[in-house]
């Protein structure tokens, strides 16, 4: 007689997977936390404590990248294309990464003026009209990002519905495999295709007429023998699609949620705008857009007192770490002068996101205008809706009500 062996962390991991705890599934995380590593199947491990994560984050031997499909289209490097560069190892990775970040990072640095005036018309359209409410998710954390990625690109405004549809599709592969349907993975496979079929005409059109816009600088950047093929390039933009949109939505629409469920804090940032830099880091420990990321043992591992096989998943639980004791003081208060908030949100090593900057100015500028325009802002259900995702967790609507808006 054979018997299957029962795994406790499983059962609570598998409450956080169910779309009931989502409002919060904080305490689940806090149970999970008493053990720092535990099984959740015979080859998958979770970690939770900051300290251990931290080093896992920066373990070469732990892997993001899933095994070669043989039969998978050839990328730069001639081998079977593996994916966004997210989910590759070094060298290959380390040489997408570099061309996008060459490309990225200049532009999103000189990009503040253009947020705050974004940010400042989506607000404006809800100005002097006395009492009312809105939807801070559909009118502010979704169009914002969607504007800026579509700027970064070359876009015209006209097109931003179209990003914001395949947004949402291409974000459900981020899930854990569990949650979906055979109907979704489907459809996702399809996103994919229409994704890389909706970009081939821009690209191309690039191709023959250069401009100042992100496309562009990455079908020039550095020797042509290492620059992305077309599918890195498509897959690269989705993948910039989802991390620069579906994450800022999220720090917004949390962020707005943790000030409006605490006003002390909304008030100080209120009375010092200077304040936003430490608000959005703080959003960023306390209830981080992304809560949980995966990776593969290459080689045995020891960590914690436990032994990780070569070959087993992974999960380390972000948003645990974001609020371990043995890190943080009072974890579970939502404080913006917290000081040393060395927080997870981000991820780390070589995988540490590469929009951190641009998701900090956003946050930053919508959060600061939050604060000051709304008069008496106020939670009109809480909790809030929230999204099916439990990776990129979020409100799917926050409606606050306000006295007015200022101009």
């Amino acid at each position: 007689m054979t018997s299957t062996r029962f795994y406790p962390a499983a059962a609570t991991y598998g409450k956080v997977l169910d779309h009931a705890n989502r409002h919060d599934p904080y305490p689940l995380f806090a149970e999970l936390a008493r053990e720092p590593i535990q099984q959740l199947a015979e080859h998958a491990w979770l970690v939770t404590r900051h300290e251990d994560i931290t080093a896992l984050l920066r373990d070469p031997r732990l892997s993001a990248q899933n095994e070669a499909d043989p039969s998978a289209p050839t990328g730069s490097d001639g081998k079977p294309f593996r994916g966004p560069f997210l989910m590759q190892d070094p060298p290959h990775h380390d040489t997408l990464r570099a061309q996008t970040m060459r490309q990225f990072v200049p532009r999103i640095l000189g990009m503040r003026p253009q947020i705050e005036a974004m940010v400042a018309r989506l607000l404006d359209a809800h100005a002097g009209k006395g009492p009312g409410e809105f939807d801070v998710v559909a009118s502010l954390a979704y169009p914002l990002p969607v504007g800026v990625i579509c700027e970064l690109l070359g876009v015209p405004p006209e097109e931003e519905p179209v990003f914001h549809g395949f947004a949402g599709r291409l974000t459900r592969a981020l899930d854990p495999v569990e949650s979906l349907t055979e109907a979704e993975i489907a459809d996702l496979e399809v996103a994919r295709a229409q994704w890389r079929a909706y970009l081939t005409p821009m690209i191309q059109q690039r191709h023959a007429n250069h401009g100042d816009d992100l496309i562009s600088g990455l079908l020039v950047d550095g020797d042509p023998a290492d620059r992305m093929n077309l599918i890195e390039l498509a897959t690269t933009l989705g993948m910039l699609l989802i991390a620069g949109h579906e994450t800022t939505v999220n720090l917004v629409a949390n962020g707005t949620l943790a000030l409006l469920r605490n006003l002390d804090a909304l008030d100080r940032l209120r009375a010092d705008p200077d304040l936003a830099p430490a608000v959005v880091e703080e959003v960023l420990r306390y209830d981080p857009p992304v809560q949980q990321t995966g990776r593969r043992a290459t080689a045995e591992i020891k960590i914690a007192g436990r032994l990780i096989p070569a070959g087993d998943e992974v999960e380390l639980l972000l948003a645990a770490g974001n609020r371990d004791p043995l890190r943080f003081t009072e974890p579970d208060r939502f404080w913006p002068e917290r000081p040393s908030n060395a927080h997870l949100a981000f991820g780390g090593g070589v995988h540490y996101c590469l929009g951190a900057a641009l998701a900090r100015i956003e946050g930053q500028v919508a959060l600061t205008a939050i604060a000051t325009r709304l008069r008496n802002p106020r939670l009109v259900l809480d909790p809030p809706p929230y999204r099916p995702n439990m990776l990129l967790r979020g409100p799917s609507e926050l409606r606050v009500a306000y006295d007015d808006v200022t101009a």
